[in-house]
């Protein structure tokens, strides 16, 4: 896999402050986001590198990592930041000898029975000089990066791994951190031994309009002055649709509206979803025209002789 410069991706340099990567990366999220770009392959594949590099850099631990090991990045993300016990490393399993020591020398399966006889006696299945014991393959990490929508809907990936295509399907509200365990996809077992797994991270796009928790999503809704005030109703464009909502009159700044069962999917249940929460965002009008001005003078003007009224003594 080929190196990727997280820096130049989100056009930044490498002394940028955490506050920089985030402004790079709202700036180029919503550029090339695929409610933008319907149909955009590359804005597509743009748009997930974004959010790859944003992942790795927004991470203090992870920005170390990266800069310190430079090409080396994906092999320690892959091997899970692990370098296997005692200095040993496996190798991708592709011909020649699978194991060697981190100073270079190498040695076969024919020589696996004395040096693990040696080093842990017996404990691994009994094994003698000349039968070497079997070993569980290494386990394989790795990172699957999924926009919201494609958590909403579900969706389906054809992943490579050692020359072999898997087919991943994605339930509806897969959630991110979530791990994925595709059993027998990692490394093969030594002497007959167990092949290992692949487990496989979701990580699911931060989004321009939402904000998800567990299974609920938080959005903004812009409501003109007098829709706020008189009442009336408003459009909600919600992950898989658009809604026609009803404002209430005199409503605050801020409020709350909750729509049930809008929000996403609840993974691995029928028919069940979580709620949509828009907080009202009153935009006040601009240009007002000299008429407009005149009426809003003559409403202060109403309101406060309304003031002055309620506040003479009786």
């Amino acid at each position: 896999m080929d190196f990727k410069d997280y820096y130049k991706i989100l056009g930044i340099a490498k002394t940028s402050t955490a506050d920089d990567i985030k402004k790079a990366y709202r700036k180029l999220a919503v550029k090339y986001h695929p409610d933008k770009n319907p149909g955009n392959i590359p804005a597509e594949e743009k748009f997930k590198e974004i959010n790859e590099a944003n992942e790795v850099l927004s991470d203090t631990e992870k920005r170390k990592k990266y800069d310190e090991l430079g090409e080396d990045w994906k092999h320690y993300q892959q091997t899970g930041g692990k370098q296997g016990f005692d200095g040993f490393k496996q190798a991708n399993g592709q011909g020649g000898t699978p194991y060697q020591y981190s100073d270079g020398e190498k040695f076969n399966e024919d020589s696996f029975g004395d040096f693990f006889s040696n080093l842990f006696g017996t404990q691994f299945g009994g094994a003698s000089r000349g039968k070497p014991p079997s070993f569980k393959g290494q386990d394989y990490t790795a990172q699957l990066l999924v926009s919201l929508e494609e958590a909403y809907n579900g969706t389906a990936r054809q992943l490579e791994l050692n020359q072999q295509k898997l087919q991943l399907k994605l339930k509806p509200g897969v959630k991110n951190g979530q791990v994925l365990r595709l059993k027998g996809k990692g490394s093969k077992g030594v002497n007959g031994g167990q092949d290992g797994d692949l487990y496989i991270t979701i990580q699911v796009a931060e989004h321009p309009l939402y904000k998800r928790k567990d299974d609920d999503l938080y959005c903004m809704i812009d409501i003109d002055l007098y829709t706020a005030i008189l009442g009336g109703q408003a459009i909600i464009n919600a992950v898989h649709k658009k809604i026609k909502i009803d404002i209430s009159k005199e409503t605050d700044n801020g409020k709350l509206l909750r729509l049930k069962g809008m929000g996403m999917p609840r993974y691995d249940k029928v028919n069940e979803f979580g709620d949509l929460y828009a907080a009202v965002n009153i935009v006040l009008p601009k240009n007002l025209s000299p008429k407009e001005i005149a009426l809003f003078n003559e409403l202060s003007s109403l309101k406060n002789t309304s003031y002055a009224e309620a506040e003479l003594p009786k």
